[in-house]
Formats: structure tokens, C-alpha cells, sequence
């Protein structure tokens, strides 16, 4: 396993983080996921990402369980606020200084831990200052609950303001944590450069685009049977924007390529998303502990210029571009 600094701070997080988003706590039976995160921690991954809002909080409690036992100051543990959680009240979601003081309480007690490593904003919350949430991220920090500040899905702007007034209250705002693969990457043209400037990294979520960029779905064929694609409970609404036949069909033209590097698609994917120096981790996610086992092969792999260009040939136009992509709710959700 090889490891990076997060950000312009002295934190140094597995290029490899264990995910459990619409994994532990729904698709994905407890002592499956328990398995899953041995086996993470058994290839040497030490980095765990989760939030609140993942099945309600389940998720939480489930990787609280699974890693009770190990040594607190070798793991570095991260989570995040802003999505609607318990009963779904009026402030039960947004970043709100209500809602982050009540939520980190919350999230501290499931994962059974005194702190966590990195503690999140899940969105930008766009019916709250941005002064408010900032304002109590740092005194999250303070009362010695969360080590560093990271977003999630903002904007280069919104990066930007958030950093200036973290810096004027003198804590970390050190992480932005989009999504991105070969066929999303809509973070390279102004967040990335942004965020290099400020010495924030990124921390990505679906560097397999959900599954797609596995080589699992064939054009013309039928979705594989107890995939994501098929899943009722939201996997199957979170994939389809890649389910495209002419996506597919340029994701079968890839194997080759991987070949070409001894890896297997997955294992490119996520290779090719940390490739960028402007990446600290790559999150995996599983439902099989062979899963993590096989996606940890990719940890330390260099890829050629030309084999990034031949990609690139592969893919030509497939891939989504635009920055305004990158957005969040109006209004706060409920």
C-alpha cells in the first residue's frame, strides 16, 4: 500500500480508502461487510470513509463495529454531514450549526471513536451562512472532535470561500472528495487547479464510474443479475447515467490496454484516477472481501503517457466535462 499527504497538512491517509456507501447497512449483510473491512485492513488499507446519511446511519454503526479492536491512532477515519439523517426533521439535515454540533455527536457514538481524522460537508448548503457552518467545523475541531475540515462536491468557488475562512479561524480545511473516473471528470478544469493552489486534495468517490468501468455490462446484453444496476434500494439510479450503449461499447474497447498493464479493468480505473498528483486517495467500495483484495492491486501502479493517451483515444468525447456539474441541492433536503 503506498501513501500520500492529505492536502498541505502532515496527514498521510492509504491511496486506497474503504468506502461503505450503499454498501454496509443495506446492499450488503453485516457480517459480509465486517469481512470486507479484514480484508481491507489485512492489505494494508488504513483510511475508511463513511457518512451519516449512508442507510441512515447504519453504515456508520456497521464500520464502528467492524473496526472496534484495532489501534485508533493507525486508522484514520473520516465521515461526513449534511444529507438528511433519523426522522428527517427540519434540522435534521444542511450544515446548519445546530445540525454539524448534533451530528458529530451522533456519527462519534456509532463509530465508537473520541474523534474522527477528517470531518466533511457532505454539500454546500445554500440556505445556511457560510460563516454559520464554518464558524462550528472549528469548534468541531476545538473540543478535539474532528483532526481536519474537508467538503465534499463544492465548487472551485465555493473551495475557495470555504478555505479563506477556515484559514481566518485557524483550522484545516484540507480535502474535497467529488466524483471522478475516466468517464466523469468534471473536477479538471477548475476544481483540480483550484484546489492545487489552495493545497487541498481530492479524495474521490466511483473511480469504477459504479461499476460500469468493470467491464461488467455489455451493450445490447442483459444487466447482470445482483448488480447495481438492479439494485431497487439506489444503485440502480446512481449507474444509469453511464448506461449508454456507446459507453459500454468504449469500455470494452479498454481491455486491451489493461492487459497491456497486467491489470484487469476495475484495477485500471482506479489506477487511472490516481494518476492525477492532485489525488490523495481513491475510494473502493465492496460486497465481496475478494473485491477489496483484487482493487488493492492497483495501489502504486504507474501509467505510461501513452497508455493514459491510448485511453483517451478509446473513450474520445464519452467522458463528462463540464464543470457545472459539479452541484448541490437549491434547498436543503428533507
Amino acid at each position: 500500500m503506498e501513501f500520500r499527504y492529505l492536502g498541505n497538512s502532515g496527514l498521510k491517509i492509504s491511496e486506497l480508502i474503504y468506502g461503505n456507501w450503499l454498501t454496509h447497512g443495506s446492499q450488503v449483510e453485516n457480517e459480509t461487510a465486517e469481512a470486507c473491512v479484514k480484508a481491507a485492513l489485512d492489505v494494508g488499507i488504513t483510511s475508511f470513509d463513511t457518512a451519516d446519511a449512508y442507510a441512515n446511519t447504519a453504515a456508520e454503526k456497521v464500520l464502528g463495529k467492524a473496526l472496534k479492536g484495532q489501534r485508533r491512532a493507525s486508522l484514520e477515519i473520516f465521515t461526513k454531514v449534511f444529507w438528511p439523517t433519523g426522522p428527517k426533521g427540519s434540522n435534521d439535515s444542511g450544515l446548519s450549526r445546530k445540525h454539524i454540533m448534533e451530528s458529530i455527536d451522533g456519527s462519534l457514538r456509532r463509530l465508537k471513536t473520541d474523534y474522527v481524522d477528517l470531518y466533511q460537508a457532505h454539500r454546500y448548503d445554500h440556505n445556511t451562512p457560510l460563516e454559520e457552518t464554518m464558524q462550528a467545523f472549528a469548534d468541531v475541531v476545538r473540543h478535539g472532535k474532528a483532526l481536519y475540515i474537508g467538503v465534499s462536491e463544492w465548487s472551485a468557488d465555493q473551495i475557495t470561500a470555504g478555505h479563506a475562512l477556515a484559514t481566518q479561524l485557524g483550522i484545516q480545511l484540507i480535502s474535497n472528495q467529488p466524483q471522478y473516473s475516466m468517464l466523469w471528470r468534471v473536477i479538471e478544469k477548475d476544481v483540480v487547479p483550484t484546489s492545487t493552489k489552495l493545497g487541498v486534495s481530492q479524495i474521490v468517490w466511483s473511480p469504477v464510474a459504479q461499476g460500469v468501468l468493470t467491464g461488467k455490462y455489455a451493450p445490447g446484453k442483459p444487466l447482470p443479475a445482483g448488480s447495481r444496476a438492479t439494485d431497487e434500494k439506489g444503485g440502480e439510479n446512481t449507474i444509469k447515467p453511464f448506461l449508454r450503449d456507446e459507453v459500454l461499447t468504449a469500455v470494452q474497447a479498454l481491455k486491451p490496454i489493461a492487459t497491456e498493464t497486467g491489470l484487469d479493468l476495475a484495477q485500471l480505473a482506479v489506477a487511472w484516477v490516481l494518476q492525477n498528483p492532485n489525488v490523495a486517495g481513491a475510494i473502493i467500495g465492496a460486497s465481496r472481501p475478494e473485491q477489496v483484495v483484487s482493487n488493492v492491486k492497483a495501489a502504486g501502479v504507474v501509467l505510461s503517457p501513452a497508455v493514459m493517451a491510448k485511453i483517451d483515444s478509446v473513450l474520445g468525447t464519452l467522458p463528462e466535462t463540464d464543470p457545472a456539474k459539479t452541484v448541490s441541492p437549491a434547498s436543503r433536503p428533507s
